[in-house]
């Protein structure tokens, strides 16, 4: 027995094929010393190099080989005739390839009106089926037609219609020629049935594109194949629909996702629309609608924590852990917004990174310098071209939970022009009733940011509009002492800087006295922002 790759091989077929696997090739050559006949069953997986028996399928057929050749790189091209079926019995592996006991069932030839009507009825069909499908020629359906044998009628049709293996090899495995002119009438019908449907998505396509471009012509086809067929991309939609529905969304957030998803659908895939609704979803999908960390309630965590990223700042640490003493005890606490205001390198925004790392809580940042402009804070409606949600949600989406500590950089910087006054839309995000339905006008639904742990910074509070400082609770912070920023050098600065230069405390060090000097002739400042940059600089 020889096992064959992608081929199902039936009786009274000629079929040319190379033999190259080394068993196959001692069976090939055993045959060949014989009578020149050898059995032919074809594999279930075609990637698998050397087939178990429980691997191969147990229905195959006797074949004569006709014709060989070696080739120069030791394989062997044969042509083979098929001769009859046969079903395997018992395998045994003998001199390197397989040997097959078989049980070969042999049918009359005799005809009666059954089968003459089967025969009519096939006949009929495949001279159907030669007509619609263009890769088969008229000598192969007269030939079909001038055949009185049941048997071998089925087996030639068999082999010239295009059907995968599995449907090839069941036809294969049907033994009497009356049973297989039945199946062999009732696939032709299905495949007749294709071939009209294909014609008349053809012709349907054909008269639009007479009327369009090449590309209009392409996106009408898929249409008029998923009109056909009932829906196209399926796969991708069903993945949308399979993240929406994981996403853990609200309600009134799936639904509205849902009825773009069916939107989309309804759309050509090249078109502008389609494009927009499909950043919309991705945007829906994008931001966090349940995850959230897994924060850290250990007040003495946090006093570590403070205590190892910042120097002095008593008062304010203090208050700090009274802050987050109070979140402990409160399950859903909605308090006020913590605002560090003092002048610039006196540590706002690292103080805010060290409150996100003792709480275990992811930390983003956004600079509000500068901002003029509410859709930076709201985003912008659909209906603009290239709008995008507010940096607010662009934010939540880069923390990816939705729990984390939200800075809001200088806020005390924001202005307004004629687009509208952002720190107006900030009040809304700010405060405690209300932002747990924060509206920004791309999305267009509700999005609870009562989770967020908000921080604002800024240089001066006179800028800041009296609405806005009613929803903050403003810690101050002070310049340093010459005796802390000494202290800060000495244990943060200087660590710092030796570490960007690529140097060590043995290649320089710094006294107490240098550090003074540099301070009392090199900077003046209430941070140690500039401190930091002439550290860098000796």
């Amino acid at each position: 027995m020889m096992p064959i790759r992608d081929v199902v091989i039936f009786p009274y077929m000629m079929t040319p094929f190379v033999v190259g696997r080394e068993s196959s090739v001692r069976a090939l050559e055993e045959a060949l010393a014989a009578d020149k006949k050898i059995f032919l069953a074809t594999q279930h997986d075609a990637s698998i190099d050397e087939p178990k028996p429980n691997e191969i399928y147990q229905v195959g057929t006797i074949v004569n080989i006709v014709q060989s050749l070696k080739l120069p790189d030791g394989n062997i091209k044969v042509l083979v005739e098929g001769i009859e079926r046969g079903k395997v019995l018992q395998i045994s592996e003998s001199e390197g390839f397989m040997q097959v006991s078989l049980r070969v069932a042999r049918y009359a030839t005799e005809t009666n009106p059954q089968i003459e009507t089967g025969m009519q009825r096939v006949t009929a069909l495949f001279e159907q089926y030669v007509k619609l499908c263009q890769s088969l020629n008229y000598e192969t359906m007269i030939a079909a037609v001038r055949m009185e044998d049941p048997a071998k009628l089925t087996d030639t049709i068999a082999a010239n219609l295009q059907l995968s293996i599995e449907e090839k090899q069941e036809l294969l495995e049907i033994f009497d020629p009356g049973e297989r002119l039945t199946r062999i009438g009732d696939v032709l019908d299905i495949e007749i049935e294709k071939l009209n449907m294909d014609r008349t998505i053809q012709s349907r396509v054909k008269r639009q594109m007479e009327r369009a471009q090449k590309e209009y012509y392409l996106n009408e086809k898929i249409k008029a194949i998923q009109k056909e067929l009932g829906r196209g991309e399926k796969s991708e939609f069903d993945e949308l629909k399979k993240k929406i529905e994981a996403a853990g969304m609200p309600k009134e957030v799936r639904d509205k996702a849902v009825q773009e998803l069916k939107k989309l659908e309804a759309m050509p895939p090249m078109s502008a629309e389609s494009t927009v609704s499909r950043n919309y979803l991705d945007w829906l999908l994008a931001v966090p609608w349940k995850k959230r960390s897994k924060e850290i309630r250990n007040i003495s965590r946090a006093e570590k924590v403070l205590n190892e990223d910042h120097y002095g700042l008593e008062k304010i640490k203090d208050r700090i852990l009274e802050f987050l003493a109070v979140r402990q005890l409160v399950k859903n606490p909605k308090g006020s917004i913590l605002c560090f205001v003092g002048p610039p390198g006196v540590g706002k925004t690292s103080l805010g990174m060290s409150i996100a790392k003792a709480t275990g809580r992811k930390f983003v940042r956004m600079s509000l310098g500068g901002v003029r402009d509410e859709a930076e804070i709201r985003g912008h409606r659909r209906t603009y071209i290239g709008a995008l949600p507010g940096q607010i949600i662009q934010m939540m989406k880069k923390a990816g939970t939705k729990n984390p500590v939200f800075m809001l950089d200088e806020v005390d910087k924001m202005s307004m022009d004629f687009r509208g006054d952002p720190s107006a839309a900030l009040l809304e995000v700010l405060d405690p009733e209300q932002n747990f339905m924060f509206v920004d006008h791309y999305l267009d639904v509700e999005y609870d940011l009562s989770q967020v742990f908000f921080i604002a910074t800024a240089n001066v509070m006179h800028t800041i509009p009296p609405a806005l400082q009613d929803r903050m609770e403003v810690l101050r912070l002070h310049g340093y002492t010459e005796q802390e920023k000494v202290e800060i050098a000495k244990q943060f600065l200087v660590k710092k800087q030796l570490l960007q230069a690529g140097l060590t405390d043995k290649n320089i060090k710094f006294t107490d006295d240098s550090i003074t000097a540099l301070i009392r002739s090199y900077t003046r400042e209430a941070g140690v922002r500039n401190l930091e940059r002439e550290i860098g600089n000796v």
